[in-house]
């Protein structure tokens, strides 16, 4: 069930059986040479369909804008300020909370998002105390990187090894390929890839990974391998959203 294709009638029957709701949670930003550039937002929210369709759960609009200022050297790159898209985060989960909803599962496909999330969530605690909602004492939030996933970390690890990376990996690109299968992108790749230099100012990170990837090959990633990790996902994260559903 998806908020945006709903009415509210039927929002307030949904409420009736559950107050949960899976919130996607991605970026806009560059992904090497191959990447879609909205890859983290695309993985996470058919992730987020898949749980929903599992569970029985409602899926709210994707937030495919997050924090990725060091990468906004690179053409196409969109980005929100730590502080702009705490107050994001907190005026989305406000509003809902108002309406009823208590448990806000944020499945995330960028890791650039965890600490501001983290941040948010905290802010938002405080706010909701302010404004002294009758739910605000029940109000949870939890954050699930779906390509932390054992399953899906295990996978990646036996298809592609060192060559998997931590950015423009080839699993999220498969992931994106099964997705969208029509937009899958060809370029020529080095071999020679940068790894391990520390992330500071965007011009630093451009200058540092050249082309985008972080010791990654998405030459590896295939249709076939995205189906693969998106049932790995859907099926952890559907377990962990139940658990979360259910605890106190």
């Amino acid at each position: 069930m998806q908020l945006h294709l709903s009415t509210w009638p039927e929002v307030e029957t949904y409420l009736q059986k559950s107050q949960g709701i899976i919130f996607p949670i991605g970026s806009t930003e560059q992904h090497g040479p191959t990447g879609l550039i909205g890859t983290d937002a695309i993985c996470a929210e058919a992730i987020s369909h898949g749980v929903a369709e599992e569970t029985q759960g409602m899926v709210a609009p994707t937030i495919n804008i997050g924090m990725a200022l060091h990468h906004t050297a690179f053409p196409g790159t969109i980005s929100l300020r730590p502080s702009t898209l705490i107050l994001v985060v907190r005026d989305y989960i406000t509003c809902l909370a108002k309406a009823g909803f208590t448990k806000f599962y944020f499945i995330n496909g960028h890791g650039g998002n965890i600490a501001t999330l983290k941040a948010a969530f905290s802010e938002t605690y405080a706010h909701l105390e302010d404004l002294q909602l009758p739910s605000s004492q029940k109000v949870q939030c939890q954050i699930a990187n779906w390509f932390m996933c054992g399953s899906v970390y295990k996978l990646a690890k036996e298809l592609y090894g060192d060559q998997e990376g931590s950015h423009a990996t080839p699993s999220e690109v498969a992931v994106t390929q099964y997705v969208y299968p029509e937009a899958i992108k060809q370029a020529p790749l080095s071999s020679k890839v940068a790894s391990g230099h520390r992330i500071y100012g965007a011009a630093n990170f451009r200058e540092s990974y050249p082309d985008g990837r972080m010791g990654s090959n998405p030459a590896l990633a295939t249709p076939e391998h995205g189906k693969q990790f998106y049932d790995l996902a859907v099926g952890e994260l559907s377990k962990g959203y139940l658990e979360f559903l259910n605890q106190e």
